[in-house]
């Protein structure tokens, strides 16, 4: 073969590898702005969440700056898509002071929320001898001793968008849900049981994704 015809046919490879390689970009290009023209159709709109109800089982704050507490909390959430599902992967719940974290996580079993479904959970968030930073159990001393602890119900989690066939990769949630806990005779809590106390929230909480 001569080197015309070498180069003739390599010229020939060329041209077809470019064919190729903007014939995969021109495709690629085509299905992102499909999905991209979807999601802008559908509006797809972040979950809300309430904070229903708190019962308290124990906050013990010792001397040694240490906090022991037992929560059940009720979260609801709700999708308030007509068209697209979301999926929880992982959402797990736990309890802040003054954004110190002073429970340990607590897991909501992975589940999918079909369009305008509601989901209840109730689960339990405790922590024992938690250490809380000097100047927060400070704060919190004084809190207790004049009645009201505002603390936060927080849950952090990641979530996928379900459209049709079409499921999105993953995103992060962040929700935040704040309740003022009442104790002593200032207390307008509900007493369930033996020193448990329940207190209806129904707080609206601040939901990013």
């Amino acid at each position: 073969m001569s080197e015309k015809e070498c180069k003739h046919h390599e010229g020939k490879k060329r041209k077809i590898f470019r064919q190729v390689f903007w014939g995969i970009v021109v495709f690629l290009f085509l299905v992102l702005l499909a999905i991209l023209l979807i999601w802008a159709i559908l509006r797809p709109t972040k979950p809300t969440f309430t904070l229903q109800d708190v019962t308290v089982y124990a906050f013990n704050a010792t001397v040694a700056n240490f906090l022991t507490s037992n929560f059940q909390v009720t979260l609801i959430s709700r999708n308030p898509n007509d068209n697209i599902g979301v999926y929880y992967d992982r959402l797990e719940t736990y309890v802040t002071y003054r954004s110190q974290q002073v429970t340990y996580r607590t897991a909501i079993p992975p589940i999918y929320q079909g369009h305008k479904d509601v989901n209840v959970w109730s689960p339990f968030v405790y922590g024992t001898n938690i250490p809380v930073a000097p100047f927060n159990f400070l704060g919190l001393s004084q809190d207790q001793t004049e009645g009201t602890v505002l603390v936060t119900v927080k849950a952090d989690g990641k979530v996928r968008w379900k459209v049709g066939t079409f499921i999105s990769g993953h995103y992060h949630l962040y929700v935040r849900c704040p309740a003022f806990i009442s104790f002593g005779p200032r207390s307008n809590g509900i007493a369930v049981g033996e020193n448990a106390m329940k207190f209806q929230i129904i707080q609206r909480c601040s939901v990013s994704v």
